[in-house]
């Protein structure tokens, strides 16, 4: 639990939705898990280029024996020479250096480096879209978070004056001042009221907690967060549809993914063929023995060896219809993908522009009944109906307002789903985790607010 908050810039004001961004891009930690999952490509593409280099061996060699190597010698048809003798001292001391190049693994390391390469790309785009994920999941929580935030500070505030409401028409009935039927009715109203609010508040209330855990902050962190005006006019979709489209089937992760993979795939087939020839390897050393009986104890070798693997003539068919498949498999992902891309960008489209009309339908309506209540309370009068009315009014406002919030909310939601759909990355062109959270964050800012969203 120490280490999961370490590292963390404190928190010391109310939070933005820009800085709720940037705090989440620092320190979110399925983001850091995408991060080091990159340099781990990285680094593997670093060891693939390295295998291309031809080897260079060094070998060292101490050998001992009980007895000298003595034997005899016999020429072809003669007698067997009458004394023993040696060419090899008991002790010998051997060493050499040499170096070697494969033609064939080096054209296959080659081949690797390229695949290990397009692994790295394809490493990047899954962090992109986790980043993505990200970004939205944290646009999602903080409107959902602020609308928990100002019903509760609202709920708060009429909860004493509806209980003392509630006490006076149960009084009223029970002392016959007041109509049990009518008695009865206000009160079912004003806990019908107050339920509606305690269902919106306990389903908004989890987004605070999702929020915070996507910023890598405890669970039970109190923290509070700025409440930005909510108007219509601060969002404006300033790309074109067909442009959308395009965008789209440019930037998202997984058209780009399909396309690494495919890349791979058409190498593995290069690296089947290459299998196909024989290898040819090169090698040359220099060379030490200290045996004293040798005429010469220093010498350089070298020479060229050939080997093939003819059994790799009968497998290549078998591996040629495997990487086929794969390529035509990709082939059809491709266009599974376009289609789901092109139907994704409409969709969202059109959720937008739908939510736009529910969010202005709902900012009719909160300013409506905020207009009535204000009527009520200056033409106010004394008398328990008068309250009554009041509080029912108030309670009204209250669940329009957190009506229009939840509506809000929305419009917020699928305004950052629709840059999420054509793949646009949310930190522009340039991401610089390594600075501090407000400079981020200002840099987050200047970024949405030129595609649209003034507000934030």
């Amino acid at each position: 639990m120490a280490r999961v908050a370490e590292e963390q810039e404190p928190v010391t004001r109310a939070i933005s939705l820009y800085e709720a961004m940037a705090r989440a891009l620092k320190f979110n930690l399925d983001h850091r898990v995408e991060m080091m999952a990159r340099a781990l490509a990285d680094a593997k593409l670093e060891a693939a280029r390295a295998d291309m280099l031809p080897s260079l061996v060094a070998n060292a060699h101490k050998s001992l024996r009980s007895k000298h190597s003595y034997s005899y010698s016999k020429p072809p048809g003669g007698p067997r020479s009458a004394n023993a003798s040696t060419s090899a001292e008991a002790s010998v001391f051997t060493k050499d250096i040499s170096f070697s190049w494969n033609i064939l693994d080096f054209g296959l390391s080659y081949v690797r480096a390229k695949q290990a390469a397009n692994r790295a790309m394809l490493a990047e785009e899954q962090k992109r879209k986790v980043i993505n994920r990200i970004i939205e999941d944290v646009r999602t929580a903080y409107w959902r978070a602020v609308s928990a935030q100002r019903l509760t500070t609202g709920l708060q505030r009429l909860e004493g004056r509806v209980e003392r409401a509630l006490a006076n028409s149960r009084s009223l009935g029970e002392s016959g001042f007041s109509s049990p039927v009518a008695a009865l009715n206000f009160q079912r109203e004003l806990i019908d009221i107050k339920q509606d609010i305690q269902r919106m508040l306990r389903e908004l209330k989890t987004a605070k907690i999702q929020l915070a855990a996507l910023m890598n902050l405890p669970p039970d962190y109190n923290y509070k967060l700025v409440i930005p005006k909510r108007r219509l006019s601060h969002l404006k979709i300033r790309i074109p549809g067909d442009e959308m489209m395009r965008l789209a089937l440019q930037n998202r992760p997984e058209m780009r993914e399909l396309a690494y993979q495919g890349r791979i795939s058409e190498q593995e087939a290069e690296a089947a063929l290459l299998e196909l020839l024989p290898g040819i390897q090169l090698y040359a050393g220099s060379n030490f023995d200290s045996n004293n009986l040798l005429l010469d104890n220093n010498w350089i070798s070298w020479g060229a060896k050939a080997s093939w693997n003819v059994m790799k003539l009968f497998q290549y068919p078998a591996r040629k219809a495997v990487t086929d498949a794969e390529l035509y498999l990709n082939d059809q992902r491709s266009l599974a993908m376009t289609m789901a891309i092109m139907t994704q960008v409409s969709v969202a489209r059109t959720r937008y522009h739908y939510l736009r009309k529910s969010a202005e339908t709902a900012a009719q309506y909160n300013s409506v009944q905020h207009k009535l209540l204000k009527q009520l309370r200056a033409s106010e009068t004394s008398g328990a109906e008068s309250e009554q009315a009041l509080i029912r009014e108030e309670m009204n406002a209250l669940v329009a307002s957190a009506e229009y919030d939840l509506a809000y909310s929305d419009l917020q939601n699928a305004f950052g789903a629709i840059y999420a759909t054509i793949g646009v990355d949310p930190w522009g062109d340039h991401l610089d985790t390594a600075s501090d959270v407000e400079t981020l964050a200002a840099s987050l800012q200047q970024v949405w607010r030129e595609r649209g969203d003034v507000g934030g």
